[in-house]
């Protein structure tokens, strides 16, 4: 019996800083705390020139030449991205001139915005 009272004490007692840490962070003091932002979310996302080699509509993907895009940074190359809007890939055809902005979304490089140049 007696151990049961101390391994109920030692998990009490481990439990206590988590119980802690879960509580609210309202009036705490983060003055000298280095609050820098991720490396991902540092560069932000800029229009990238870009030529459409490619559209596959009913993929939702378009084939770019592009330049480097330096918020995901890839270098400049040519590759196939899911777009965001697919339904926006009409008003585009392969051979037009385009700025991109590209961004990651469920881990993939996606444009979330394309236009004419």
């Amino acid at each position: 019996m007696n151990h049961i009272k101390t391994v109920a004490i030692a998990l009490a007692v481990a439990a206590t800083p988590a119980a802690f840490a879960a509580g609210s962070m309202d009036g705490m003091d983060m003055k000298g705390m280095d609050m820098k932002p991720s490396a991902e979310s540092q560069h932000a996302t800029r229009p990238v020139a870009a030529e459409i080699k490619k559209i596959d509509a009913q993929a939702g993907k378009v084939t770019l030449k592009h330049g480097p895009i330096e918020n995901l940074g890839m270098p400049a190359m040519t590759m196939a991205f899911p777009v965001k809007d697919r339904t926006a890939l009409k008003d585009f055809k392969e051979g037009d001139a385009v700025t991109a902005v590209f961004d990651k979304i469920d881990g993939k490089a996606t444009v979330v915005d394309m236009q004419r140049k």
